[in-house]
């Protein structure tokens, strides 16, 4: 293992091979806080500069734009209540409301340490453990990914701050939003309504902006004061980097992020997404202190950003061992090793083990870049916060527009994202969270299809989720998950009464 380790860090830290990690993090950063550029876009975009280039370069310049990504989203998401990308979603939650109080830079701070942690302990994964850990992802079949997805949506009730009743409310929305489009089975159309438009179902790019970004801009119209950003000029900001209190509360998040991330990220379909929704949801569950989440504590930030950064690394592992892509931008890797002539799997260890590890230890550098290059620059995000509303709220709406136009270069997401900005502003309003309608969305699709998958497989008994044992245990969670509430709701009012 070091020998290979020495192998890799002699390929990577070549001149050439670190310039390129350095122009794939900084790409990233730059995509990461555009919101609805995105990384697969970028990869497409980029993939026909590398065909001139060495195939380990080529690689360590597209992963490089991959995880980055999950470090830029963050800003945004913290600073004007935007998501850069999806995985950034559920940071909006919490590191928003840190920014309002003034502690935008600890907010920052902690989500720039815990994406690296969740990086850095990653790569150690893939170093390690690729090869078992890839065989434990194929014993899954659909039962255990429909298992695994009803366990998740088992867990949006811990993702309000609200009542059950309307947490749940908005996840069955959620899977409303996500079944429009086609049957993934039969391929019929659905909720389209005749038009065009919807066959493809609703991008997350635009009804993420729509629900967080446009819904605050209308907020903000609503009550608006002259005054300045969300932080006064007058004010000084301090502790730009998280406190010995932020770190202790931070700690046991990011400890638990980094395996749920990991594993999550292996299973196809999983990634950063869900595993940044899952973390979010798996802190308020565990917590002593539950009401905080969504009024802007550290916790809600750190578990979520390590968790998708960490989910990111462990979407290499499929590709690299396996040669199975996972998701699109996996699958976009795929493409650049295949160009070079290249195919990813069990012998790329034997064939082409400087690759392989050139392209692991090429990680391991670009996460220590990408710390350099975020934690010095908080001083300079957190100065948007003095920009007065009536300069950063039409700046919001233009980045807003902007994105979502960009998603698709169709403007019809435009008209989705303002559609779902006026939702989204009547949900707080009436005191409804985006958090679980949104992972609803993400789960909501898989769960479908892994369903039907394996109703179809086993003709319809629904005793074929119980038989096989990681399925049956994974259903198990759900209804503990589901079972908790109600037993302290009945203890209650028995109590009362």
């Amino acid at each position: 293992m070091l020998d290979n380790l020495l192998l890799g860090f002699q390929i990577s830290l070549s001149f050439a091979n670190l310039f390129y990690c350095l122009v794939g993090v900084t790409l990233g950063t730059v995509v990461g806080v555009m919101p609805g550029l995105g990384p697969a876009a970028t990869i497409a975009l980029l993939l026909p500069l590398t065909f001139n280039m060495n195939v380990t370069a080529a690689v360590i310049m597209l992963a490089g734009i991959y995880y980055g990504v999950a470090y830029g989203g963050t800003i945004t998401s913290v600073l004007v209540n935007i998501p850069g990308e999806a995985c950034s979603d559920v940071t909006c939650i919490d590191g928003y409301q840190m920014a309002r109080k003034g502690r935008a830079g600890a907010a920052l701070g902690i989500a720039a340490f815990g994406s690296f942690f969740g990086s850095t302990f990653g790569i150690i994964g893939i170093s390690l453990l690729a090869p078992p850990l890839a065989s434990l992802a194929l014993t899954f079949g659909a039962a255990e990914y429909a298992s695994l997805m009803i366990a998740g949506m088992t867990l949006v009730t811990y993702l309000s701050s609200k009542s059950v009743l309307k947490s749940l409310t908005m996840a069955v929305l959620g899977m409303v939003l996500g079944c429009i489009g086609l049957d993934p089975i039969h391929g019929t159309e659905r909720f389209t309504f005749g038009t065009l438009v919807l066959l493809d179902g609703i991008n997350i790019a635009p009804l993420a902006m729509g629900l967080f970004g446009i819904a605050e801009v209308l907020q903000i119209a609503e009550g608006f004061v002259k005054q300045d950003g969300l932080v006064q000029k007058s004010v000084k900001i301090r502790n730009l980097l998280p406190n010995r209190q932020d770190w202790k509360d931070s700690i046991g998040p990011i400890g638990r992020a980094i395996p749920l991330g990991f594993f999550l990220g292996i299973l196809p379909g999983g990634g950063a997404v869900m595993s940044s929704f899952l973390s979010y949801a798996l802190e308020k569950r565990i917590s002593k202190h539950p009401e905080r989440f969504g009024t802007g504590t550290i916790e809600g930030v750190a578990g979520p950003e390590t968790a998708n950064n960490s989910g990111t690394a462990g979407a290499f592992i499929p590709l690299l061992t396996l040669g199975l892509p996972f998701n699109v931008i996996t699958a976009l890797l795929l493409a650049a090793f295949m160009v070079h002539g290249v195919s990813p799997g069990p012998l790329i260890l034997r064939k082409h083990p400087d690759i392989f590890w050139g392209v692991v230890t090429s990680m391991y550098i670009g996460n220590f870049l990408l710390l350099l290059l975020n934690i010095p620059l908080i001083g300079l995000f957190i100065n948007i916060l003095r920009i007065p509303y009536s300069i950063l709220s039409p700046l919001v709406a233009v980045v807003c527009f902007v994105g979502a136009f960009s998603v698709n270069n169709n403007a019809t997401d435009v008209v989705v994202m303002v559609f779902f900005g006026v939702v989204g502003y009547l949900m707080r309003k009436f005191e409804y969270d985006a958090a679980p309608l949104l992972l609803a969305y993400v789960l909501g699709p898989m769960l479908e299809r892994s369903l039907r998958q394996a109703l179809i497989i086993s003709d319809g008994s629904v005793a074929f989720f119980f038989q096989r044992p990681i399925s049956a245990a994974l259903l198990a969670v759900a209804f503990i998950s589901l079972a908790t509430p109600l037993w302290k709701w009945v203890a209650n009012q028995y109590k009362s009464g």
